[in-house]
């Protein structure tokens, strides 16, 4: 009977290290996000995204169809780094629907010289070949 409940006990705590190792890989993808765009690299920062014309990404300005046209969205928008300005993201839930899929839900802020916009978004992640990426982004302002 010991001999069960050690490893009923194993099983559920090896579960619960893979959930966070699964989290901390979604909260990473956000942090390379960040440092990339800090430093002005919108390429680098699109690493995070699916490479798929099935990605999505929903702003105000309408959905946007595709990671090319994602892509072109974000450097026609943010031509240079002054446009980018600085970027500060703020996780607040990641919740894992199963072993392939996820959401992140979280606040943004542009420090800019001349303005300061923020808002949110809820993205949705999938496991693709070990990685995770964001296969639909939602993000509004405010």
């Amino acid at each position: 009977m010991k001999y069960i409940i050690n490893t009923i006990l194993l099983v559920f705590t090896a579960c619960g290290i893979n959930k966070s190792k699964e989290i901390d890989q979604i909260k990473n993808v956000l942090h390379t996000q960040q440092t990339a765009w800090n430093n002005g690299n919108i390429d680098a920062f699109m690493l995070g995204y699916w490479q798929s014309d099935s990605l999505a990404f929903t702003s105000t300005n309408g959905t946007v169809k595709g990671w090319q046209n994602t892509l072109d969205r974000y450097h026609n928008a943010y031509p240079n780094k002054g446009a980018m300005g600085r970027l500060k993201f703020d996780i607040i839930d990641v919740q894992l629907m199963d072993k392939t899929t996820g959401t992140l839900v979280g606040k943004w802020a542009l420090y800019r010289e001349n303005d300061n916009p923020k808002g949110g978004f809820t993205l949705i992640f999938k496991k693709i070949n070990g990685d995770w990426l964001i296969i639909n982004d939602v993000t509004t302002s405010e």
